[in-house]
């Protein structure tokens, strides 16, 4: 998880970025890209090469929405339909009834948390309300996703914006991404580094994680955001960690285990959990079904 957020606005104070969200200064899809170049790595799957000369596509706020305390995007799947409700897609550790714990999932649980639509700019447009959670868990992985009142039809002929896309592919080692932050209204440039294992942090793990290249330094409200894959505009993974101080397996300083139990501390990489084995999980309408061929979410 990343540390609490009033540890980051502090942080931020004292480097003279601004204490409040309304002050981070932003930074713009249209701004130079910061791209680290990945460190040599072992990543235990996709490790095909991803084509460098591939078209680059315009990667902004738009989707994105800001929560009280985390960041999050509207996302639908490839088999997603425009009069399904709309989805909201951030970290388990990001619910607004506190921390799922080790081993617990929720489903199809009542809520009314309200969302702050953002545009390509970064200006709040709307504010969306959820009707339910529709699956939350931190085991395994750390997501929360949301379904929300209006469906992607009614979204965009009332604001004209579109969901962003899960894609439903494991993601590639070397691919550039951006994290987009609603809640800071800023995007951090990167490369997927490699992939862990597990991920331990605390009394969670989760398996197969992503690890950035060292440009993405994210922070405390930073949780939830959608990492993006600049050649297809898709979403690949969700945003939710990074070691901050060197210690080992910690609350806010994850370590890396590998198959065999050895444990490596990376102090100031930071990491997201993938995406691409929900969509299976969702069927038609976009409702939930944990049973479905394909799915391997943990079950309650």
């Amino acid at each position: 998880m990343r540390k609490p957020l009033a540890a980051a606005l502090l942080a931020l104070a004292l480097a003279g970025a601004g204490a409040a969200p309304a002050v981070a200064a932003p930074v713009s899809a249209g701004t130079a890209t910061v791209t680290a170049t990945p460190a040599a790595t072992s990543p235990a799957a996709g490790t095909a090469t991803k084509d460098r000369t591939a078209t680059i596509q315009a990667v902004d706020f738009a989707g994105t929405v800001s929560l009280s305390n985390c960041s999050g995007s509207v996302i639908r799947f490839p088999n997603s339909a425009d009069g399904d409700p709309a989805l909201v897609l951030t970290n388990g550790h990001c619910l607004e009834t506190g921390f799922p714990g080790p081993g617990e999932v929720i489903v199809d649980q009542a809520s009314s948390r309200s969302f702050g639509l953002l545009n390509s700019s970064g200006t709040r447009i709307a504010t969306l309300r959820a009707s339910k959670v529709a699956y939350s868990t931190m085991t395994d992985t750390d997501v929360t996703i949301y379904q929300l009142t209006r469906t992607y039809a009614q979204i965009r002929s009332s604001y004209g914006i579109s969901p962003l896309t899960v894609a439903d592919t494991h993601p590639v080692a070397g691919t550039a991404i951006k994290v987009v932050s609603g809640y800071w209204k800023r995007i951090y440039s990167c490369n997927i580094d490699g992939f862990v294992y597990r991920l331990k942090e605390g009394d969670w793990a989760w398996k197969d994680s992503v690890r950035y290249t060292s440009a993405c330094n994210t922070i405390g409200g930073t949780s939830g955001s959608p990492v993006v894959d600049n050649a297809t505009g898709k979403v690949v993974a969700v945003n939710n960690t990074g070691n901050e101080d060197g210690e080992r397996c910690t609350e806010n300083n994850p370590c890396e285990v590998d198959a065999s139990g050895n444990v490596t501390v990376r102090q100031g990489i930071n990491y997201a959990e993938e995406t691409y084995q929900i969509p299976a999980c969702f069927g038609a309408g976009n409702k939930l079904n944990l049973n479905a061929s394909g799915c391997v979410l943990p079950k309650p």
